[in-house]
Parts: structure tokens; C-alpha cells; sequence
């Protein structure tokens, strides 16, 4: 399978591609130019793994939520790469990637409560349950500020991490969960490389887009409230 995974819906700019025997990963933190830069890097990977894009299986990518701007960086460049060549599209959750990655450092949890930073004084968050092979959302990917997050969402007893930029942004989040009895992981950020990984389940089971529905999610949806 040959693989390309995109995510520039946060402060990481990331790309990685699966090509037979290897794999080769880009990641960079920005405090901006993804826009400039994602393409080239793009070129850059297909070049050292010597492919063309037309060779490709299909392109994931982080479709949020995150960023309104880099969530719809990353669908239009993908949709536009897609449909030059004429191959499918993977949309990916952002907070589904970096539970993946956690869960692959720790392979002891059961449940991982994702929370990143959303800006406007609130946090994109979601619970997983963690299995052998894939993860699974409980629930639903949700925008709230840090004290509605439900630290105590899950089944008693469960070994169970919390990550995400969100925690570092709201240290008494952070403490919440420690003290509910997570390993708390503040630093991790989204990447290409779980992207990939959950891109492949999804291929693997005939579950690719047409490029047309390279389409961002945001999950909040009021940017502005007008005042009273």
C-alpha cells in the first residue's frame, strides 16, 4: 500500500509517506508559513522515496478538528492533489491521531482522553477506548471550555492517559486528570505519522472519499456571537 498523510491543522506542519519496504516522516513546529511550505515538502518526500503522486493508494489527512485555517489548508491541498491524479482521500481526526500515538507509546492503556488547545478560551476534546489493533471513539469530538471536559467519563478502574496541547494551555485540566489518575502527556500534538497508521485501517476496508469530500471538520460552530 502507498500511502500519503497530510496535517497542518495545528502549530505541527507534518507529512509522512508509506511506500513498499519503508516509510519516511517530515515534522516540523511553525508559528506559521504551513501554507508555504506544505507542498514542497510534499514534493520532497515523493522525491526521496522516488514515486509519482499518481502511484499513490490514496492521501489522508487531518481533517480537524483544530486551526480553522490549517483544517482547511490541509483538506484543499489534499483535495486538489487528489483530484489532479485522479486517486481517493482518507479524512483522519486530529484528536484520533494523537490518541493513536499515545496509545503506541503505551500499549497498557485502555483509554485515552484527548484534549487540544481550540484558542477562545476552550479545548477540542474526546475520549477513545483503546483496542489490539485500532482505537475508537466513545462518544463524540466536542469544543467546550477546560471545566466541562468529563475527566471522570469512563469505566472504573481503567488505565487511561490524557493528552494534548489543551492541558498544557490549561494547567488545572492537566491537574484534574492527574489527580482522576491519568498519565498526563500536555506536549503531543498531532501527526502525520498516526494519521497514516488510521488512514491504513480505513483503506484496508474500502473506506475511501472521492476527492470531492476532502471536506474539513471543525466541530465549533460559532466563531463570532454578535453583542447584545
Amino acid at each position: 500500500m502507498k500511502l500519503l498523510a497530510i496535517d497542518t491543522a495545528t502549530e505541527a506542519l507534518s507529512v509522512s509517506l508509506a511506500v513498499e519496504g519503508g516509510q519516511i516522516d517530515r515534522y516540523f513546529e511553525l508559528d506559521r508559513g504551513h501554507s508555504e511550505r506544505v507542498l514542497p515538502l510534499v514534493q520532497e518526500v515523493l522525491d526521496e522515496a522516488g514515486i509519482a503522486l499518481g502511484a499513490l493508494d490514496a492521501i489522508a489527512f487531518g481533517r480537524g478538528p483544530g486551526g480553522f485555517t490549517g483544517v482547511r489548508l490541509a483538506a484543499s491541498v489534499v483535495q486538489g492533489l487528489a483530484f489532479g491524479v485522479g486517486i481517493g482521500v482518507v479524512p483522519v481526526s486530529n484528536l484520533a491521531a494523537v490518541a493513536r500515538r499515545i496509545a503506541d507509546e503505551d500499549p497498557s492503556l485502555q483509554q485515552v482522553l484527548v484534549a487540544n488547545d481550540a484558542r477562545m478560551r476552550e479545548v477540542y476534546w474526546a475520549w477513545f477506548d483503546v483496542q489490539p489493533l485500532f482505537i475508537c471513539l466513545r462518544g463524540e469530538e466536542r469544543v467546550s471550555p477546560p471545566d466541562e471536559v468529563a475527566v471522570d467519563a469512563r469505566p472504573p478502574g481503567a488505565s487511561w492517559a490524557a493528552a494534548g496541547r489543551g492541558l498544557r494551555a490549561w494547567p488545572d485540566l492537566a491537574s484534574r486528570c492527574a489527580v482522576a489518575g491519568a498519565r498526563v502527556h500536555p506536549d503531543v500534538l498531532p501527526r502525520a505519522r498516526e494519521i497514516l497508521a488510521l488512514a491504513r485501517i480505513q483503506v484496508e476496508a474500502g473506506q475511501v472519499l472521492d476527492a470531492t469530500e476532502a471536506l474539513p471538520v471543525y466541530v465549533r460552530d460559532r466563531v463570532a456571537v454578535p453583542a447584545l
